[in-house]
């Protein structure tokens, strides 16, 4: 989140579609679930970040060469440190930060929009005022 806008990347999935998305990848080996975050949104977009909190566990399954796979990510909120290079050209075809607003109308994954529900309470949380004494 930077500025009441969201760091998007736009990706080719299994299907051939093109989808806008949310950074996102997979475990190296001896790397935890923080530390994989971080790694896999600097690769994917160019920007080093700071986790502020965790804001959901996502499950759910997709076929893959006709086989089930099982995936669970772990997604955080993260604030932009610096920008650090440029995208993965391999792999996201462009990010983009977008108003909060608007990412509803760009999501196609039910767990993104799950995401999005999380982070836009986390968001709103976040903005509130302290609670009088």
């Amino acid at each position: 989140m930077r500025d009441g806008q969201v760091l998007m990347i736009e990706v080719e999935n299994l299907l051939g579609e093109i989808v806008w998305t949310f950074p996102k990848g997979h475990l190296e080996k001896g790397e935890g679930p923080r530390q994989a975050a971080l790694r896999e949104v600097e690769e994917e977009t160019g920007w080093a970040c700071r986790i502020q909190s965790l804001l959901m566990t996502a499950r759910y399954h997709f076929l893959r060469n006709g086989q089930e796979v099982s995936k669970q990510v772990k997604w955080y909120g993260m604030e932009p440190v610096k920008k650090t290079g440029s995208r993965d050209s391999d792999e996201v075809m462009a990010v983009k930060w977008v108003k909060l607003e608007q990412v509803l109308a760009m999501l196609t994954y039910p767990s993104d929009f799950r995401l999005l529900d999380v982070f836009k309470k986390s968001f709103r949380d976040r903005q509130a005022p302290p609670p009088k004494p």
